[in-house]
């Protein structure tokens, strides 16, 4: 094994994943530091790490050769940047940004940067959703023409960022771009996007979202995350083509245990170690991701459709 060494930037919940994630690759005793500024991290699978409140802190040391950004949105750009400057890897959750323009600044950090770059959109590499994604490329359903996906889920903690849209993004922009990535994954480029909600307010009430491709092709999302607490996490895609429809659904319980985030991993490991470019799940793939969130965002707030440019 190649050795690495890791720095995990961030002490929330995602933060918890990667960490998890790295120990199951083999790499929990190469967490060296765990970097947040007020809370000390209880990091289960990060055992010998430091705690450390300044990235600095961790880019000082020559041997950390990765970094897992796992902090608000907005922070991303400073942070990721940083890092890529310094020569490091970043693996960096999603959204790539809070704004095109930060996208855009990450994205031309990351050319000159002999570090490779990858945002973490776990859902490509949920096993239903590739095989799903294999299978379509193969021809299961011809040409695609539309596109029909779903995510349902309780709320995320009451007085948490994720409250305040100018942090979050709100619901489409930190939740549904999962989902608005794999439409785009599945029907090419997109044009135009219209977005309504239900005539309730806060960060999860219902929201359905209309994607219009070049070519023709449609999706259609809908997004819910203020269920109850003890609401189970479903979520589903349907593909219709020319030649049939195929569909993907959120783990059953009687499946085969799926790792996404090992899955991931692990793909970014033989990206740091080949240094190429993570095809899988480009840069370029999570800024047009956060285009089409950005623009419903836009649609929802002013009520009207809103081309891409």
């Amino acid at each position: 094994m190649t050795s690495h060494r890791i720095a995990i930037v961030g002490a929330g919940r995602m933060a918890r994943a990667h960490a998890a994630a790295w120990d199951r690759a083999g790499y929990g005793d190469a967490i060296e530091y765990v970097v947040s500024p007020r809370t000390r991290p209880e990091l289960e699978a990060a055992p010998h790490a430091r705690w450390v409140k300044r990235l600095d802190d961790a880019l000082a040391d020559p041997a950390v050769d990765i970094l897992s950004v796992c902090t608000p949105t907005p922070t991303h750009a400073e942070i990721a940047i940083e890092a890529l400057r310094s020569g490091r890897n970043v693996l960096l959750e999603k959204p790539i940004a809070v704004t095109e323009a930060d996208a855009l600044a990450i994205a031309e950090t990351a050319r000159r940067s002999p570090g490779v770059l990858m945002v973490a959109h776990v859902v490509r590499f949920m096993r239903r959703y590739a095989d799903l994604a294999d299978r379509v490329a193969d021809g299961s359903v011809g040409s695609v023409r539309a596109v029909h996906a779903a995510r349902l889920s309780s709320g995320p903690p009451g007085g948490s960022w994720f409250d305040d849209e100018r942090r979050s993004g709100g619901i489409l922009v930190d939740f549904a771009i999962h989902d608005f990535d794999q439409a785009n994954l599945l029907l090419g480029t997109p044009v135009a996007v219209r977005s309504v909600r239900t005539g309730e307010s806060g960060f999860g009430t219902p929201v359905a979202t209309t994607v219009e491709y070049a070519g023709g092709g449609v999706a259609q999302v809908l997004s819910v995350a203020d269920l109850p607490a003890d609401f189970e996490f479903c979520s589903w895609l349907d593909v219709v083509g020319t030649a049939g429809t195929d569909a993907a659904r959120s783990e059953d319980a009687g499946d085969p245990p799926d790792d996404p985030f090992l899955t991931q991993a692990r793909y970014f490991l033989e990206c740091v170690e080949s240094q190429a470019e993570p095809s899988r799940c480009s840069t370029e793939h999570a800024i047009a991701a956060l285009r089409v969130s950005l623009a419903a965002r836009a649609s929802l707030q002013s009520s009207v459709r809103v081309p891409l440019t």
